[in-house]
């Protein structure tokens, strides 16, 4: 077994093309899909330069989605004038203005977003003005934000949907678990060309098990999938600041039953085929299908065919970005993901177990 593992990685270093292009794709394709999430809309403005003022463009910019950028007034509406920005605005203490060019989302939005701060700070000053002790009514005012007295749980006023949904999220997940379809296959397809080359023949002669050059050669597609997967999670947690909701470490656990299945689900894939050149005509069908009716272009949760729905219930990717959304997203107990979890390791062993049994059928 190491000698097929150290066989298969002289070469995989030798030849890394599939295997850096299958990420470089992902990586691009999953940051033009999220990339409204990834970066804030900015917001230029100008204030009258008070101090009140300069204490609200601290708080609006705590927002995860709006930088409010201070220009000159010129400048601001010089930029609208220009199409450079759809609306801009003006900063007072106790109210603002904003100038717009058209009604559009993005306007409404920032326009929301302000109505909704105001209002909260003007009801904050009113119960400052009418307690009896104003200093000790902003203490506890302050208080009660960093720790409320009543703890609201964000997530249990959303609905199934709006929980488990994130765009930047959702376009990572997906994409990742799509592409690394490929970097298992290219891989796994090295029985075919191996059998077909009579090196297959060459094994069997060998000292080594069957059992041993068979996990050999999983064992690699695996550990090749993984690694992919890794390094671009890393990339988006540490190098776009992608926020996991504190459960980052939790993926490297999360993505080991939903890479058995796809390791499996090639090797059942190999097992039908007679040469690898059918081998890959038939991946980018299944794939791009299992995509599709799996949740990786788009969510799960708004498709309303019960046909398409019945139908992902039979594939890997389904449960795949099930496992992510529930173990990242959601924070869900370990009960709730072992459900996903078990399936796809039933899956992978019912789908492994028929491959190999075809594999071995099958001559070349």
């Amino acid at each position: 077994m190491n000698a097929v593992l150290w066989g298969k990685c002289k070469k995989f270093i030798r030849q890394p093309g599939g295997f850096i292009i299958t990420t470089l794709i992902c990586i691009v394709f999953a940051y033009l899909v999220g990339i409204s999430s990834f970066t804030k809309v900015e917001v230029p403005i100008f204030t009258d330069q008070s101090e009140k003022a300069n204490d609200i463009l601290k708080d609006l910019n705590k927002s995860a989605s709006y930088s409010f950028v201070v220009y000159s007034e010129e400048e601001v509406k010089e930029q609208l004038e220009k199409g450079k920005a759809d609306a801009g605005v003006l900063l007072n203490a106790d109210t603002y203005t904003i100038f717009r060019i058209a009604e559009t989302s993005n306007v409404l939005m920032v326009q929301n977003y302000l109505q909704s701060y105001y209002d909260n700070r003007l009801k904050e000053q009113a119960i400052i003005k009418e307690a009896a002790d104003k200093v000790e009514a902003e203490r506890v005012l302050a208080s009660n934000k960093e720790t409320p007295i009543i703890p609201v749980s964000y997530e249990q006023s959303q609905t199934e949907h709006e929980a488990t949904y994130n765009q930047s999220l959702q376009a990572l997940f997906g994409f990742t678990l799509f592409f690394c379809i490929y970097t298992v296959s290219f891989t796994v397809i090295e029985i075919l060309r191996d059998k077909q080359n009579g090196i297959w023949d060459r094994f069997i002669l060998s000292s080594t098990s069957k059992a041993q050059i068979y996990f050999g050669h999983l064992f690699f597609s695996f550990l090749i999938g993984y690694v992919q997967i890794i390094m671009i999670f890393l990339l988006f947690r540490y190098g776009l600041n992608i926020d996991f909701y504190g459960n980052f470490y939790l993926v490297y656990v999360l993505i080991i039953p939903y890479l058995f299945s796809i390791v499996a689900l090639t090797i059942l894939l190999t097992g039908l085929v007679k040469t690898p050149s059918q081998f890959n005509a038939v991946i980018p069908l299944v794939s791009v299908s299992s995509a599709m009716l799996g949740g990786a272009y788009w969510p799960i949760e708004i498709v309303t065919s019960k046909i398409m729905i019945l139908l992902s219930k039979f594939i890997p990717i389904t449960y795949g970005m099930d496992l992510l959304k529930k173990g990242i997203i959601e924070s869900a107990s370990w009960v709730e993901i072992l459900v996903p979890a078990g399936i796809l390791c039933l899956m992978g062993t019912v789908m492994l177990g028929i491959g190999i049994q075809l594999i071995e059928k099958r001559h070349i």
